[in-house]
């Protein structure tokens, strides 16, 4: 009985090989860093991921509009799934920050963790990185027209649409201007491919834009906790080394130095913040996105599907860091001088001299 079955599971194997090698197999992948344009104006450049940007943001704002647009005292069914996503979210927020800070950290990092999220997961739909605008060369991919409605003439560089759909033509080959030419007598098309939809976070100006948005809610919070003079001694603290100078003593000016040195390197931390946050998130995304485009084309559908699972894991993963370090440094950054919890033991300690100098009633 087990060897019919692993028998079974062999043949299937084969089946599923097969199958993706003849109908499924994608084309040659052109793999580029920078996103590529679809319209220009002015100075401006219409991008491929900005487009997907703006997709995201609609459908997360239809979602949950249909999701709540009939809310209820009660909540069931996709209303009562939205708030215990919220609410397990929020509740792990105010563990980590405590009640006040929870309170007022959450919207920026709740919007990080979704937004990513639901980015990094949007963007493994199969309708990513194959159908878009052609630009015409010499050499590229052998694609097929296909008509979209009011979309401009569109192409794509699926094999299961056209048997000719994922040759190359080599930019190396000699003879490449020639087998362009029989190509387009044919009817095709020879050029590269610039998809309608790419992922946001491959584009490294997305990772960037929400790193640098990170840090101005991180310093934002730690200048309206602290005070501006107060926070900005994290970075400028040369009052001892002044005071050493001053007073010509050698101890001073040492321990002034040391601290004047500690301020540069919490500076350069900041600014080294920026370049891991952005690299962190744009390469992890990136990479899977290549691992995907690599395995349609040498073994379709037998190891594309699991790198699907895994890059479901790699998307949760990397908006939960995102939003989680967004999180610590925030604390890092209000808390900066003082031990966590000292604002709840002055709150307490306030109340109970408040409770000493309360003049006793007669009755009491």
């Amino acid at each position: 009985m087990r060897g019919n079955r692993l028998r079974l599971a062999i043949v299937a194997l084969v089946i599923l090989v097969l199958a993706g090698f003849v109908f499924l197999r994608g084309p040659t992948p052109h793999i580029q860093i920078k996103p590529e344009t679809l319209y220009s104006f002015w100075k401006i450049n219409i991008t491929n991921t900005m487009v997907t940007s703006w997709l995201v943001v609609a459908l997360m704002i239809g979602l949950v509009y249909l999701a709540s647009r009939r809310w209820e005292l009660v909540p069931r069914g996709v209303q009562n799934l939205l708030e215990a996503i919220i609410e397990g979210f929020y509740n792990l927020v105010v563990s980590i920050a405590g009640e006040k800070n929870g309170r007022r950290f959450f919207p920026v990092v709740a919007t990080i963790f979704f937004f990513v999220l639901f980015a990094n997961w949007f963007s493994l739909f199969p309708i990513f990185n194959v159908i878009g605008l052609g630009q015409e060369s010499e050499h590229g991919f052998v694609m097929e027209k296909i008509d979209l409605g009011p979309l401009p003439t569109t192409y794509v560089g699926l094999s299961s649409l056209d048997q000719l759909s994922g040759r190359t033509i080599d930019e190396d080959d000699p003879e490449a201007a020639q087998k362009a030419e029989q190509e387009r007598d044919k009817g095709n098309f020879v050029g590269e491919l610039r998809p309608f939809l790419r992922g946001i976070n491959t584009d490294l100006n997305t990772p960037l834009a929400l790193a640098i948005m990170s840090a101005i809610f991180v310093e934002f919070w730690g200048i309206s906790t602290l005070g501006f003079s107060t926070y900005g001694r994290k970075f400028f603290n040369f009052g001892g080394l002044l005071r050493g100078i001053r007073r010509l003593s050698l101890g001073q000016l040492f321990q002034g130095g040391i601290d004047a040195f500690v301020g540069f390197l919490e500076l350069v931390s900041e600014m080294v913040r920026l370049i891991s946050f952005t690299f962190r998130l744009f390469g992890n995304m990136f990479a899977g996105e290549v691992v995907i485009l690599m395995f349609t084309f040498l073994i379709p559908l037998v190891l594309t599907l699991p790198m699907y699972g895994l890059e479901l894991f790699v998307g949760l993963i990397q908006a939960f860091i995102f939003a989680l370090l967004t999180l610590v440094f925030g604390m890092i950054a209000v808390t900066h001088g003082r031990l966590p919890g000292a604002e709840e033991a002055e709150a307490e300690i306030g109340d109970a001299k408040t409770a000493e100098d309360r003049p006793v009633s007669p009755e009491q």
